[in-house]
């Protein structure tokens, strides 16, 4: 495994060069999701990890809570002390959020750690099993509104629409911010249609698909869209990439950028007031080449194969490393994004020899941020 995984590794140097040639100059960064602790998922997020990485890219700050951790019971208390252990460990680098469970005393939970130095709460639906109009979100609202801190709610897959929920909650507490993760995908139509334009309301970018954002700007103000890497699920550079390649595919001016990439959150975090919002920017049209649009496809179809550890059975990967040898006049995109398919296809196969559940895990991961990498590359190439 040791080959694929340097050949892996420099590749990943290769476009961290172009995404800092790619960073707005002077700009701030500031994560708007990031998690340390351990998942049952097996995902782990380390302070070490989080802290080097802010370094390496330059960011300056960053929200960030636990993950639904295998002692998350009671009430994620002890997972909680560990963040708050965190976030006075950074030296306000990193803000601590409370995450919560409607099953186990929430606004005690809440309560307890906004006192004791969190910033912030963190809700999961999906994960802690709720649904958003539940009349227990009611009381942790209030709490925020009343503590003027934001509240960050999961708003990505596993859920159903959640859009009429949320708006008469923040409806009935204005002054609590929300910050909608994962640009909303669970419910984008409804969501947008809710909180576009809606000051204080916020969507975070931490999605895997780009066409997902490319779909998110063309409906939500910059002024509302937050950076966003879901560390550790989230890596560099595929994050900030996947960002900025999308904001300016979009049409994003370089000022909206900016606030996109920090100034929007830092004013969350300071205690400011939200910018106006302005206008959605982006089209409801996509223009693609042919052969981009089977690689993205293809590239689709093979990461639910790598997530689920399992072999490519069908060949889309191979289907798409064909389809990257195609003439189409872009030939520099094409050229990268058949290097970093085929590291991906040599580590892939790699899999069945691991020698445990940890080196299949690092595996699979590091060979889905390769073809992560390519799809950015094959849905933000201009046609």
């Amino acid at each position: 495994m040791t080959e694929p995984l340097e050949r892996a590794q420099a590749l990943f140097s290769q476009f961290e060069a172009e995404l800092r040639d790619e960073l707005p100059p002077g700009a701030d960064i500031f994560d708007a999701h990031t998690h340390l602790g351990t998942d049952l998922d097996g995902m782990v997020g380390r302070y070490e990890d989080l802290e080097a990485g802010m370094d390496r890219f330059g960011v300056s700050r960053c929200f960030f809570f636990c993950l639904d951790e295998p002692d998350r019971h009671p009430a994620f208390r002890a997972a909680n002390d560990r963040t708050l252990e965190f976030g006075a460990r950074s030296n306000g680098r990193m803000i601590p959020f409370a995450r919560l469970d409607l099953a186990e005393s929430p606004v005690e939970e809440a309560e307890r750690c906004l006192d004791r130095g969190a910033r912030g709460i963190k809700l999961h639906p999906r994960a802690q099993k709720f649904d958003v109009g539940d009349g227990r979100l009611a009381p942790v609202f209030a709490l925020a509104a009343e503590r003027r801190v934001p509240i960050l709610i999961h708003g990505g897959r596993g859920l159903p629409p959640i859009a009429d929920h949320l708006h008469r909650l923040v409806d009935t507490y204005p002054e609590a911010p929300l910050i909608i993760a994962h640009g909303g995908i669970a419910d984008l139509a409804g969501l947008a249609g809710r909180f576009a334009g809606k000051a204080g309301v916020f969507f975070d970018t931490s999605v895997w698909s780009p066409i997902d954002l490319l779909g998110f700007f063309r409906l939500v103000p910059p002024e509302q869209i937050l950076y966003a890497s879901d560390y550790p699920y989230g890596q560099q550079p595929a994050s900030l990439l996947i960002a900025l390649r999308s904001a300016r595919t979009a049409g994003l001016t370089e000022a909206q950028v900016v606030a996109m990439l920090g100034t929007s959150a830092s004013r969350i975090a300071d205690g400011e007031p939200p910018l106006e919002p302005s206008h959605p920017v982006g089209s409801d049209t996509l223009t693609q080449s042919v052969t981009l649009a089977r690689i993205h496809q293809y590239l689709s179809m093979v990461m639910p194969l790598l997530f689920a550890r399992q072999q490519d059975t069908f060949g889309a990967l191979g289907l798409a490393i064909n389809a990257s040898s195609e003439p189409d006049g872009h030939r520099q995109e094409l050229e990268q994004i058949h290097e970093l398919l085929i590291a991906a296809r040599e580590l892939w196969g790699t899999l069945p020899d691991a020698a445990d559940d940890l080196e299949a895990r690092v595996i699979a991961r590091t060979a889905s941020r390769l073809v992560h990498l390519a799809d950015i590359v094959a849905v933000t190439t201009h046609a």
